[in-house]
């Protein structure tokens, strides 16, 4: 454009081609204005009307010249603040261009175009602080790795060592059954390795140790799923069955070759028909007094047992739960030995064997059915530590309750409810590591004129990963809490004790379904590829929230024994036990919901470690008192105590919940307290912070409800979080690097 006064049009009419398309609306407002300007002939109206032809778009070349001749404009003038101040400069100060400012600027506002960011598309080599941010190393990852580990760090590192072997590279058949014998070799190795014994007492050729045991679950979790569950169900579910309720007569005769792996087993419990109803399964397992014998039957075909792993191809016999029956009377759910193979892998007389067939995951373990037909075992084969029967083939337990021999049986497996979420926790940890690795080194746009920047600067990006981390981070040290008190348990604590883990097999696996979605959709395409692992973390830890229990059963199983505790703690729901709750409940309410704490929003007690855990207690406090308010006045008004406890199903989850964020968050401020590196310690400092505060900024609805927090706190808390986020972003690659997971597990190009 030779004729100054036009060269005003040269920043807008850049702009809106600047990304190759002018839209409907920008070609209508820009020939709107130009053919209003009385100022302008007809033949530059004309001729600026030709630069806005989309039937005929400026050239690269043309464009580039507009862009050049702005940036010469801003290098000589360095106090510009506006599109209309270029669009002066370039008209040479024309005294009709400046007497256009207000209609200038009404323009841009119409295409969308005035502020900040449009000035910032003529920035040249620009460089932000978001784009300049990257990641350090602020802290010794070597000392934040041997933190996590704890006394278990030469397990571990024995684990990782040997799935990192040649013999350890990934199946990719997509062949069933080549998988399966993959995975049964690998077991192998691990057996010899006197892996799968190390929770067995010494004397049978075990390792002694559980602790060690739950260590080499997780750690395992790191290379293949199917491994880990085929791993659990030959020596945790089956060899654990057989120690924790038989006696040592079956001890000296299986526990040997269990852990071995010469005696592969099954686990039968779950039935087709009652999945989480155990005592309400229907296979029987008669007592003949004159043969000294137990006759197991299927009565019919939804009465099998179902789901059940090892059995489809590898288990030689299985522990099965099933109603004993002594004459007429049913004695209730007791556990039996029964063989279904022999030594060849024949399946014996009266077993009937079905293969449950591919599956969404967790392909590489043999799922099968089993149906007996009136099969005779010996009386020996009942495993008989908490129920027998006598020389006169009479009933005897030391537990006369039925219902609490059930309970103290099923206890006794409690095990497995803590071995699960570890597992799913190394799932969620292989997850970040690789989402957070990608995120690091993967860029995506920038300032204009700029390099691309790593997509894990993004506010949005940092949101998705990592509150995410922090919460897997507190799941860790929360679940070492549950292992070690179910290791150093107490008989007057086992009810407890048996509801934390199992509400912790909820948590924990809940979070990962919801960490390995985040990632997956944070990766982008690449996480769809199977090559990244996404895929096989998703697919084979759906299952976790079924199976060791349904997760909604097992938080209702949490709730029931809060309200337990509650009734202790207060006596009956009386009104006396009322007002004592009532009065206890005040005087947090005094302290804590008056005004000046609800609207309290200085960065310092927003992170306050009191502050927090005051809050999470009263959340737990409050929605447990009033499911049991409400239960009581269910039942007060005549309602069946099951029918009140199916009306108030949603509160009951709500109440595990609360207790639950309770649990994981003092865990998480004990375990920090506990660390003496001074780095390792300011950045789990503020990875707490976030856990705990992106826990209440989750909850804001129930806090803002109960008065417990007004809007500008939960606004403040929101700004926070965002605020930990940026903090934490330098320190993620080299928090997920602590985890120390092989990178023969990752198994992931994106990772590295």
């Amino acid at each position: 454009m030779e004729n100054s006064k036009l060269k005003a049009f040269i920043p807008l009419f850049y702009l809106v081609w600047s990304d190759d398309l002018l839209s409907q609306k920008e070609f209508l407002t820009l020939q709107k204005f130009i053919v209003s300007q009385n100022w302008l002939s007809k033949e530059e109206q004309e001729f600026l009307l030709s630069k806005i032809a989309v039937s005929s778009p400026p050239s690269r070349e043309v464009v580039a010249d507009w862009k050049s001749e702005i940036e010469i404009i801003l290098q000589k003038n360095h106090l510009i603040r506006s599109l209309f101040d270029i669009s002066i400069l370039l008209s040479e100060n024309d005294k009709t261009i400046n007497d256009l400012g207000p209609a200038f600027l009404q323009l841009e506002n119409d295409l969308g175009l005035s502020g900040e960011e449009a000035m910032g598309d003529f920035k040249k080599n620009e460089t932000t602080f978001t784009s300049n941010y990257q990641t350090s190393n602020r802290f010794e990852i070597e000392k934040l790795t041997k933190i996590l580990d704890g006394k278990q760090a030469e397990i571990i590192k024995k684990v990782k060592s040997v799935i990192s072997r040649p013999e350890f590279a990934y199946e990719i058949s997509t062949d069933t059954a080549v998988y399966r014998e993959k995975v049964y070799d690998w077991c192998k190795i691990l057996a010899d390795e006197n892996l799968g014994n190390m929770g067995y007492p010494k004397q049978y050729g075990g390792g002694g140790n559980i602790q060690d045991y739950f260590a080499i679950m997780e750690t395992l979790s790191y290379h293949d799923l199917s491994l880990v569950i085929k791993f659990g169900v030959q020596f945790g579910l089956w060899g654990m069955s057989v120690q924790s309720l038989g006696t040592e007569k079956h001890y000296s005769k299986y526990l040997k070759d269990i852990g071995s792996l010469k005696l592969p087993g099954c686990f039968a419990m779950t039935e087709t028909n009652h999945g989480s109803n155990v005592k309400g399964m229907e296979t029987t397992a008669t007592y003949n007094h004159r043969d000294q014998t137990f006759t197991v039957h299927t009565p019919h075909e939804k009465a099998q047992k179902e789901y059940i792993g090892n059995a489809a191809v590898h288990g030689q016999m299985a522990t099965v739960f099933a109603k004993l029956i002594i004459g007429e009377t049913d004695y209730g759910v007791n556990a039996f030995i029964v063989p279904l193979r022999d030594i060849n892998s024949k399946i014996l007389t009266g077993i009937t064997i079905g293969d449950c067939g591919l599956k969404m995951g967790l392909n590489g373990v043999d799922n099968g059915t089993i149906r007996f037909e009136n099969v005779v075992i010996p009386k020996e084969n009942m495993l008989d530590r908490f129920a027998s029967i006598n020389e006169k083939g009479e009933f005897e337990s030391p537990i006369p309750s039925d219902n609490r021999r059930f309970f103290t049986m099923l206890g006794t497996l409690v095990g497995g409810r803590i071995g699960i979420p570890r597992s799913a926790l190394a799932a969620a940890k292989s997850g970040l590591t690789i989402a957070i690795k990608y995120s690091d080194g993967r860029r995506q746009f920038g300032p204009e004129g700029g390099l691309e920047v790593p997509i894990l600067n993004y506010r949005i990006h940092q949101r998705r990963l990592l509150p995410l981390l922090a919460k897997t981070y507190a799941i860790h040290f929360a679940l070492q809490y549950v292992t070690n008190r179910f290791i150093d348990k107490n008989e007057s604590e086992m009810q407890e004790i048996e509801a934390l883990a199992a509400g912790m097999k909820a948590y924990s696996t809940w979070s990962t379904t919801a960490v390995l979605q985040e990632c997956r959709e944070a990766i982008g395409g690449k996480g769809y590829l199977s090559e990244n692992r996404i895929d096989a973390l998703k697919n084979d830890t759906e299952i976790y929230t079924t199976f060791e229990g349904d997760n909604t059963v097992l938080m209702q199983l949490v709730a029931k024994n809060r309200l337990s505790e509650f009734r202790k703690s207060f006596g009956k729901m009386d009104a006396m036990g009322m007002i004592n709750y009532v009065y206890e409940n005040a005087k947090t309410a005094i302290s804590e919901k008056n005004p000046i704490v609800t609207r309290k929003t200085d960065d310092s007690h927003l992170i306050d470690e009191e502050f927090h855990l005051h809050a999470f207690q009263y959340r737990e406090k409050t929605t447990l008192a009033s499911a049991a308010k409400r239960i009581k006045k269910l039942i007060d008004s005549g309602l069946d105590p099951y029918d009140a406890f199916n009306i108030v199903q949603h509160q009951m989850i709500d109440v595990a919940q609360a207790y639950l964020e309770r649990v994981v968050l003092e865990q998480f401020q004990e375990s920090i307290q506990a660390i003496e590196d001074k780095n390792s310690k300011e950045v789990m400092l503020k990875l707490y912070q976030l856990y705990a505060l992106s826990q209440i900024e989750k909850n804001k609805g129930w806090y803002l409800e109960d008065g417990y927090m007004e809007a500008v706190k939960t606004k403040a808390i929101r700004k926070m979080v965002n605020q930990l986020c940026w903090e934490i972003r330098p320190d993620a690659v080299s928090l997920v690097k602590a985890f120390n997971i092989p990178d023969s597990c990752l198994a992931a190009p994106i990772a590295f």
